[in-house]
């Protein structure tokens, strides 16, 4: 297997940290006694690595110097308080934190819910405050928003040079949110010199800074297609909707496959309607904010949403391209029943109804698991390795209770054709349909059904393709064309994409982005070089 080079930072030497930290912008007063630290818990002869007792007692940790790092945790707490933190816990309480991280990180970074709602702009005093009429960027006014999140806002503005109107995303100033944005502007760069309109995903436009928020700037669409469907009283979609909307999410999921690209986080809020009003109806994919090459997948990432996500993400196995499709055919059902098929408020409450509808995953995708001991009893039991803890044995593990909000229950997904068939469908797309879905919730992701697999599937003969595809205004001849069909021309394109269009276009345009001296500029430039590395691989 040949050796790839994933790091996120590349250093010539173990000194250059401290140059390093002096971008982020914080620590200016500890850094040398920081680097030191770090330095000496990185030594190579273990005879010279600092102990765990030295560590304690190391310059680093003395109040004094904590209290004058404006950057750090410790400006409000002295050493003692953070050695007191560091008392041994339970082996219960640590898969009480592993459960509690699983089914917060969709909260953190779930985006653009696109709401019609007036957003409250109050946020921390680095966060811009943005009320209508605030001007971004130079020349975008802001008319309105579109939805708010733990990100921050999404704002509808007009372009005041060409009255143009586009949702503009702003990013709030924390470092995790900032860090995903960062990634997200990686991935968008990576498809934005591709056709939106034949891919059905959103168009990206740009980025720039405002203060100290990333602002994305988007092509402006109606409305998510959970509103839509909000809009409707949840009455269920007719099933040429259905078959139009599954196409062009799974064209969309076989183009970023094809790349080797995860969206990890599909459900309906993350699904734009175009247009209301046109027929038939046109989608695309947006929110990269979790997506990533497969390539860099480490198993135990928590990625989408509760209730949307896959099996193999929930107890933190390797996964790859076949939970967008887990995903996918829970959009489906949704779509055909007006509901959301497992709407649980924890993973556990998830796993559980899929077990009483579809059965248990395999022995050996729950052996592949990090965190399946939080859910699974590995107990040999029955023919079966793991056996499902019981709502009490999982309550007196972390203190969750576990309820039933679904609104449809279904003693097996057989029982769903059953309920398909009041939906007034002909008989023959009712069974397609179904059989579709059985394929999309696979448990074992190895026998789930593929994006261009789906493209082809009997659902949308005939002329299902035809009907899609026609809606689709493209600029390009062919959009086989959109990709090289040789790995060598893939590999030029890539390296010229993030080596030399990205920098030069970046440097252009983002100089309110840069406004330090040229060796941090610089700098800049080797450390989005270095972001790019684990993109290489795909």
């Amino acid at each position: 297997m040949p050796s790839k080079d994933t790091r996120y930072i590349r250093l010539k030497c173990l000194d250059d940290l401290k140059q390093l930290l002096k971008i982020r912008g914080c620590w200016e007063k500890i850094q040398n006694v920081f680097v030191s630290l770090i330095k000496r818990m990185l030594a190579l002869d273990p005879n010279q690595r600092i102990t765990p007792s030295e560590v304690l007692h190391h310059p680093f940790f003395n109040p004094g110097l904590s209290k004058s790092s404006p950057c750090t945790d410790m400006s409000s707490t002295g050493g003692q308080n953070l050695v007191v933190s560091q008392q041994p816990s339970s082996c219960k309480r640590e898969r009480t934190q592993k459960i509690s991280c699983s089914s917060q990180n969709s909260e953190e970074f779930s985006q653009q819910e696109y709401v019609n709602a007036s957003a409250n702009t109050s946020s921390s005093k680095d966060d811009l405050e943005i009320s209508k009429g605030t001007l971004l960027g130079d020349h975008y006014e802001v008319e309105g928003f579109l939805g708010e999140g733990r990100f921050g806002i999404v704002t509808k503005c007009r372009n005041t040079k060409t009255n143009e109107f586009v949702a503009i995303k702003v990013i709030k100033k924390e470092p995790k949110i900032l860090q995903q944005a960062e990634k997200e502007i990686l991935i968008l760069m990576l498809l934005r010199g591709l056709d939106a309109d034949r891919w059905n995903i959103v168009k990206w436009n740009d980025f720039f800074v405002e203060g100290h928020s990333i602002c994305l700037n988007f092509e402006l669409l109606d409305q998510s297609l959970w509103q839509y469907m909000r809009d409707r009283g949840n009455r269920v979609l007719p099933i040429g909707a259905i078959r139009a909307v599954l196409f062009q999410l799974a064209n969309a999921l076989s183009h970023l496959g094809s790349l080797g690209m995860v969206h990890a986080d599909l459900k309906p809020r993350n699904i734009m309607v175009v247009d209301r009003y046109e027929c038939p109806i046109k989608v695309k994919l947006i929110d990269f904010g979790f997506a990533c090459p497969a390539s860099t997948v480490i198993p135990g990432d928590c990625v989408g949403t509760v209730g949307y996500r896959a099996p193999e993400v929930m107890i933190g196995s390797l996964f790859n391209e076949a939970i967008d499709m887990w995903s996918l055919g829970l959009v489906a059902v949704e779509l055909a029943t007006g509901f959301p098929f497992y709407p649980g408020r924890n993973d556990y409450d998830v796993l559980k109804f899929i077990i009483q509808t579809q059965g248990q995953p395999p022995d050996h995708v729950l052996d592949s698991g990090l965190y399946t001991d939080n859910y699974f009893i590995n107990d040999n039991y029955n023919g079966q390795r793991w056996t499902f803890k019981t709502e009490r044995q999982f309550q007196d593990e972390t203190g969750y209770q576990s309820k039933d909000t679904r609104c449809i229950r279904l003693k097996c997904l057989d029982d769903l054709e059953q309920l398909l068939r009041g939906c007034r469908r002909t008989e023959n797309s009712q069974h397609l349909f179904f059989s579709l879905i059985k394929q999309m919730l696979a448990l074992d992701p190895n026998q789930r059904i593929t994006p261009s697999e789906v493209l082809h599937h009997p659902f949308f003969n005939p002329g299902g393709q035809n009907l899609v595809v026609s809606q689709q205004p493209s600029k390009q001849k062919d959009h086989r064309e959109s990709i090289s069909t040789t790995p060598i021309m893939i590999t030029l394109a890539f390296f010229f994409f993030f080596f030399f269009v990205c920098p030069i276009w970046f440097f252009s345009h983002q100089n309110c982005y840069l406004k330090t001296n040229k060796n941090t500029k610089w700098i800049y430039f080797a450390k989005w070089i270095i972001m790019a590395l684990p993109y290489w691989s795909i």
